[in-house]
């Protein structure tokens, strides 16, 4: 085998084994795709954990990114990182082996990065992951929220901005307390009147991120049928139509758009999901199928549910006409 030919080939067969090893720490199955352990909206299961939504995770996915758009594969990244060999850099990638902020330089020499925005986000993302935590809302819910949870807490509070499209249910960061507590109640995952309260005033808590300072914005996009599915009776769905008009009056980082069954076959047709973007580091897109939650982070599959809610708001009735619509539909509960 003569030797340019040769070393390709070894070069291949050592990212072939390195992606492998990706997939073996991501079960899922495709890098960046990672099945998380959340107590959803809607059902309320816990799943094995998704790390996916951790500062140190996301900075190992925005250094692969990087090295990726510089056309770069794993050994030849390596020999210019000066590192071992690839699979430890497939465990800086994955999060499992953290990278001092003092070495980034490194990185951005070696992948020609000279975007200074750019390298600002990942140095702040490598600030973040050097120092580990739980939000407030953990520390106060301890007894009642697994870790995994914990983990989607805090990726709710670094969030600055959020797209949702919401099929069966008004979304936790809008629901009223009664209307939270008929949904927690009504799904059968909690055993005791206890939890069911505790997980309620949890939920209330977590809706502080529209009111904070340097609060979370929330472009929802409800469909009709989460606005007519009489949760708890007609009171508490009255009380919460009125919610969601008194809402986007006193905070203007939300704003909701309905989209009308009139709107017939679309872009979300398979199902709710939420885009969230942040100050560091690339956005996330998370999936709730019935029992799991899929944290996608690869440009590709985010890419594909930002076109989607694009497509979504396009179809949905405008802020006005929304507005309209709720109103209509509290004189029909009336």
């Amino acid at each position: 085998m003569q030797g340019g030919v040769g070393e390709r080939f070894l070069c291949l067969i050592e990212e072939l084994a390195c992606e492998a090893e990706l997939r073996e720490l991501d079960p899922v199955g495709e890098p960046g795709q990672r099945a998380g352990a959340v107590r959803g909206e809607v059902t309320g299961l816990p799943v094995r954990p998704g790390p996916g939504q951790q500062p140190d995770h996301r900075l190992g996915l925005a250094l692969r990114t990087l090295r990726r758009r510089a056309g770069l594969n794993l050994p030849d990244a390596v020999g210019r990182l000066g590192l071992s060999g690839p699979s430890a850099l497939s465990k800086i990638e994955n999060g499992k082996q953290r990278v001092p902020s003092a070495a980034l330089d490194k990185y951005f020499d070696a992948y020609g990065v000279e975007d200074a925005q750019r390298m600002a986000e990942i140095r702040k993302l490598a600030s973040l992951a050097s120092s580990p935590r739980r939000t407030n809302l953990f520390n106060q819910y301890r007894d009642a929220v697994r870790d995994p949870f914990a983990d989607y807490l805090e990726l709710e509070e670094l969030a600055t901005h959020a797209d949702w499209y919401a099929v069966q249910l008004i979304p936790g960061l809008l629901q009223t307390p009664e209307y939270a507590h008929a949904v927690v109640d009504g799904s059968g995952k909690w055993r005791t009147a206890r939890e069911v309260r505790t997980f309620v005033e949890l939920r209330m808590k977590r809706q502080q991120v529209l009111r904070r300072e340097n609060s979370l914005s929330l472009w929802c996009v409800l469909d009709e049928a989460a606005l007519r599915r009489k949760i708890g009776g007609a009171q508490i769905m009255t009380g919460q139509l009125h919610h969601l008009l008194s809402i986007t009056e006193e905070l203007p980082g939300v704003e909701i758009q309905v989209l009308p069954f009139s709107a017939g076959v679309h872009a979300g047709i398979d199902g709710a999901f939420t885009v969230f973007r942040f100050d560091a580091g690339d956005p996330l897109a998370v999936v709730e199928p019935l029992t799991t939650a899929l944290y996608l982070e690869e440009d590709v599959h985010v890419g594909r549910y930002e076109v989607a809610f694009n497509h979504l708001r396009a179809r949905a009735l405008d802020i006005a006409a929304s507005r309209d619509f709720i109103s209509e539909l509290i004189k029909e509960e009336v």
